[in-house]
Parts: structure tokens; sequence; C-alpha cells
């Protein structure tokens, strides 16, 4: 299974979409500091994610999460409302 998650940063509220295998060992690298896009705005906090069956279709999603230009939509994941 292949996760696309959304992470909220508890220290300045900016939002980070990701794509992963294992869920619970990137969540862990990310709070730890391990990830360098990321380091500054520990800790991190899981907002939303989906599950996919397949890498592609998990990359398809989190390209088109990134690519959503709705402040509407930013705003609901930034408010934890989407899911």
């Amino acid at each position: 299974m292949y996760y696309v998650y959304v992470l909220k940063s508890q220290k300045d509220g900016n939002l980070y979409i990701g794509l992963t295998s294992d869920l619970n060992q990137r969540l862990g690298y990310y709070n730890s500091g391990r990830i360098r896009s990321t380091k500054r705005r520990t800790p991190l906090q899981l907002i939303h994610v989906e599950e996919f069956p397949t890498r592609g279709e998990a990359m398809k999603r989190e390209k088109a999460l990134k690519d959503i230009k709705s402040r509407d939509f930013k705003r609901l994941l930034r408010n934890g409302s989407v899911g």
C-alpha cells in the first residue's frame, strides 16, 4: 500500500504533502528532524491521509493535491476538515 498524506506544522501552520509506503516510519523521520525540508517546522501533525494500492495512483493523487490552487481547499486542510 502507498499513502498520500498532508502534514501541518504546529510551529507555523504550513502544510507539507507527501507520499510513502511506510507512514509510521515517515512520520518519525519528520518529527525527529531528519527531513531537511521540514526540519525547522517541527512538530508536524498528520491531518489527512489517503491509501492507494499502487505507487502510480498515489503519485497522481500527490501531484493533484500539490497542484490545487484553491484557497478554500488549502484552508480546509489547515483546519483539518478534509477527509
